[in-house]
């Protein structure tokens, strides 16, 4: 069953105000549930704190030991996939499709954008050109601009069709209009639109088969590595289930990297060695920023959603839904290279990083989903239902708690526990315990500095030498980048969600630094 009332099947729901009734109430709990986890745990350490110090005491240094065994153990899987990615980068993707029939098959990009600069752009589908995927004519690149950008935006975007429309079998730059019934603006709404606009206008008008057409939905700066296209038709070839599949690549944020101030580099490298882990665990993986999927899929099971922020990740979820749990993302461990946040000032910086943070630390809205979706779902093993909403609840929950634990509240039973307290083995051993299992943990970013500088692009001219020396002391900055651009953004987002102050799709602004000569 699909539909949940009259109004909004639950495969489409983005608040509880969508809804009516009980499902209404129901969704509207499942929305205050993880703001609900968050808010009792930091409360309820306070408190443990001032009421129970030497109980809290034994909570932090347990909890830093299982933060500790818990870094090792991610440590292996981000080791591993690094690995992974250094091998497949090296592999001639082509060869090995030599075997394998793929002619049939058409590669679809998909780059929806706001107000991006045409230099963005450019280079973006430059870098398609300059790939290795030596079948153009089997390539469709569709433009997806914002009518509500303005003159400029659909000049900017009849400029690159101009440009590029004899590159590629297909080229085609749509106007996503403004105000459609049942959008919020955004990314979601924009290639939702333009897919559904591409399969009438070229792929229904030339007779291309959907299950033919592997859509790549990337973001305006994403620019794919030489070998992306081939690495991702091998994988859609020899997956044991390929329309059931989404095809996620590793995000890579080096296309300014050099530029970017450290604090950015340091969030922009943290959030890919987390997607670097999780593509060790598939079971765990759900699609992030740029992706692909069949076409066949997309349309069966109805586009991105166009009413949320995070429809990256929701396009998973919506199909893990839709075909009853037999739905999975399978990992590239293969690259594809992005922007870091950077603004002319230092300080636009800072806030561009919070606010990017706080619109990806927003997927936390997936999470009412899901389990909206478990209680309507009755052709889903009670087993998945159980492992994916603990995974999601226990990551979001970790997100926004772990980091406040370690570095801020690990102290409170020092400061509320009073003079008793004070006076106790315990309250003297806390600071040394936890400072020695902090420094201990912190001798992984010794290896974190090593990946980090192993998937560099070349230095450019215009940077000298030493720079590379502030590519491995940026590493320094992780106990303030964690809580400030990780915890309390994912804070921030559970207590919006939590009260129902939701907050609608931000675009983060791309600005590439303009250099003439060596600084």
């Amino acid at each position: 069953m699909k539909q949940t009332n009259n109004l909004i099947s639950y495969l489409d729901v983005g608040i509880a105000s969508e809804l009516e009734g009980r499902d209404r109430k129901i969704y509207r709990l499942l929305e205050m549930l993880p703001g609900f986890l968050t808010w009792v745990t930091l409360i309820g350490l306070i408190l443990l704190s001032w009421l129970a110090p030497t109980t809290a005491a034994f909570f932090i240094i347990i909890f830093d030991l299982y933060w500790l065994i818990k870094t090792v153990y991610l440590s292996f899987h981000l080791r591993s996939n690094w690995k992974k990615i250094r091998h497949n980068m090296n592999l001639d993707w082509e060869e090995r499709l030599v075997n394998l029939k793929y002619g049939h098959l058409w590669q679809m990009v998909i780059l929806p954008f706001y107000k991006e600069p045409f230099e963005v752009i450019d280079k973006t589908i430059e870098k398609i050109l300059e790939s290795k995927w030596n079948h153009k004519e089997r390539t469709i690149v569709v433009l997806g601009y914002e009518e509500r950008a303005g003159e400029e935006s659909s000049k900017t975007a009849y400029d690159i069709q101009e440009k590029y429309k004899d590159n590629f079998k297909y080229f085609s730059a749509i106007g996503h209009p403004e105000g459609l019934k049942g959008e919020i603006p955004g990314k979601g709404s924009n290639i939702a639109f333009v897919a559904s606009k591409a399969r009438e206008e070229i792929l229904n008008k030339n007779n291309i088969h959907y299950e033919d057409v592997l859509v790549s939905a990337f973001d305006i700066d994403t620019q794919v590595y030489p070998q992306y296209f081939f690495c991702l038709t091998w994988n859609f070839l020899t997956c044991e289930k390929p329309f059931r599949s989404s095809f996620q690549p590793v995000p890579l944020y080096n296309n300014n990297i050099w530029d970017a101030p450290a604090f950015s580099r340091v969030v922009a490298v943290s959030g890919t060695f987390w997607q670097m882990i999780q593509q060790e665990r598939p079971e765990r993986l759900a699609t992030f920023s740029s992706h692909a999927i069949n076409f066949k899929t997309l349309h069966e099971m109805g586009y991105w959603q166009k009413n949320i922020v995070s429809e990256d990740s929701r396009i998973f979820w919506k199909s893990l839904l839709y075909f009853d749990g037999d739905y999975s993302v399978v990992p590239l461990s293969y690259p594809v290279s992005l922007d870091a946040n950077l603004a002319p000032t230092f300080w636009q910086t800072v806030k561009n990083v919070y606010r990017q943070q706080r619109r990806w630390t927003g997927g936390v809205e997936n999470v009412p989903y899901i389990l909206f979706g478990f209680l309507k779902n009755k052709n889903i093993s009670f087993k998945q239902k159980f492992h994916y909403a603990f995974i999601q609840l226990e990551g979001f929950w970790s997100l926004a708690t772990n980091s406040l634990i370690i570095f801020a509240l690990g102290w409170l039973p020092l400061t509320l526990g009073g003079t008793a307290f004070n006076t106790t083995i315990i309250s003297y051993n806390l600071p040394r315990m936890t400072r020695n299992i902090m420094n201990l943990a912190m001798t992984g970013l010794i290896m974190s500095s090593i990946i980090s500088m192993s998937l560099l692009p070349p230095r450019p001219v215009h940077r000298k030498k030493w720079a590379r020396l502030s590519m491995v002391l940026q590493w320094a900055l992780i106990p303030f980048t964690i809580p400030l651009f990780g915890s309390i953004p994912g804070v921030d987002s559970q207590t919006r969600l939590m009260l129902a102050k939701y907050h609608g799709f931000w675009v983060t602004p791309k600005y590439r630094k303009k250099t003439t000569a060596r600084e």
